[in-house]
């Protein structure tokens, strides 16, 4: 795994608006939309590539279920995924897969008096926090993972993705696997039968709604709680131990990860063993074409991809994602030369 090197760089302005435009130097914009758990890293990475070379990315930050069905019609060059397509998947379609970036899921609240990292939970908890067998933030069982906070008699108000959502799936997946419950009732899937709760658009939508409801719990990936200055919790891990959620928590989570062991390098790193591992770890993914209509964007995209991967990592790392290894790197480099060609054959990108 890489050193990481933090840096006090500014980090980027998150609007609003769930859509990333800039223009290009070239006819042909880049253009991608899904997944917005990347979506301060991509916006990050964009700007600074767009000043190294002239071009453009336009991303609309639409969730991951948005994102399949937009490049499955071939209305952009890639989609973005949290939640990894199967291998019969990608072979129906044609698509290479790969991960651009690794973060972390974090529940986050709003209780007065109540500061980031001073409320701690528990994947058992938390899944019945979901399930709506838990209320009250005075309940006993938070009470007995938080035996020193001021917890107060208020309404639990849970607030939850209401699209599509890669985040949703990893987040599913990780309290399925934690509580027996969840997984007979609500499963594991990118868009749910949620027992309680109101549902909000995006990552960006789940941290507004928070931030503006008394009592509310949601999850979000943690570039979004930092961005919003939202209260997040701490975690008891698998191995029993409280961590923060911070780059190396999640970064111990990813280190034993065995990416070649599913195709298109869909691993789920939800619940990894290890005293310093973030439970809700998770990766993200790119969507390709292997043989594309329009070979030129695509060509162009995986010189923003190799870009991202060769120099975006303190960028990265700012905003507490974890770069990929770059033994990782090099295969799905290699993947690209092998996989995605022209309509002459040829590969649209030569790995070094």
């Amino acid at each position: 795994m890489r050193h990481f090197i933090r840096s006090t760089a500014v980090a980027i302005a998150m609007a609003a608006a769930s859509t990333l435009t800039l223009s290009a130097a070239f006819a042909a914009d880049l253009s991608g939309a899904g997944a917005t758990f990347p979506y301060p890293i991509y916006a990050k990475w964009a700007d600074a590539y767009k000043k190294d070379t002239g071009v453009g990315l336009n991303y609309q930050s639409i969730g991951s279920g948005g994102g399949i069905k937009q490049i499955k019609a071939k209305t952009v060059t890639f989609g973005a995924s949290d939640a990894p397509l199967k291998g019969e998947d990608l072979e129906s379609v044609g698509l290479v897969q790969f991960p651009m970036v690794m973060g972390g899921i974090v529940p986050v609240v709003n209780l007065e008096g109540i500061k980031p990292g001073e409320l701690v939970l528990d994947g058992t908890t938390l899944a019945d926090i979901f399930l709506g067998k838990i209320t009250q933030w005075d309940d006993e069982a938070i009470k007995k993972l938080n035996p020193d906070a001021k917890l107060p008699s208020q309404a639990i108000a849970v607030v939850h993705r209401s699209d599509g959502s890669g985040t949703t799936f990893n987040f599913a997946y990780y309290l399925a696997d934690v509580n027996a419950d969840w997984k007979a009732n609500v499963g594991v899937n990118t868009a749910l039968e949620w027992p309680v709760g109101i549902g909000a658009k995006g990552n960006e939508g789940v941290a507004n709604n928070v931030a503006q409801t008394g009592g509310a719990i949601g999850y979000v990936e943690y570039a979004y709680a930092k961005q919003n200055k939202l209260t997040y919790t701490d975690m008891i891990n698998k191995d029993g131990k409280k961590v923060e959620p911070t780059s190396a928590a999640f970064q111990a989570a990813a280190a034993n990860a065995d990416w070649s062991s599913q195709p298109g390098f869909g691993v789920i790193l939800a619940n990894q063993p290890g005293a310093e591992s973030w439970p809700m770890t998770a990766a993200t993914w790119i969507l390709l074409y292997k043989q594309p209509d329009d070979a030129a964007a695509t060509g162009e995209a995986l010189k923003f991809f190799a870009w991202s991967y060769a120099k975006g990592d303190d960028m990265a790392s700012e905003l507490d994602y974890v770069p990929m290894p770059d033994n990782v790197v090099k295969s799905i480099e290699e993947t690209w030369a092998k996989e995605v060609v022209g309509s002459d054959g040829k590969p649209l990108y030569s790995a070094m």
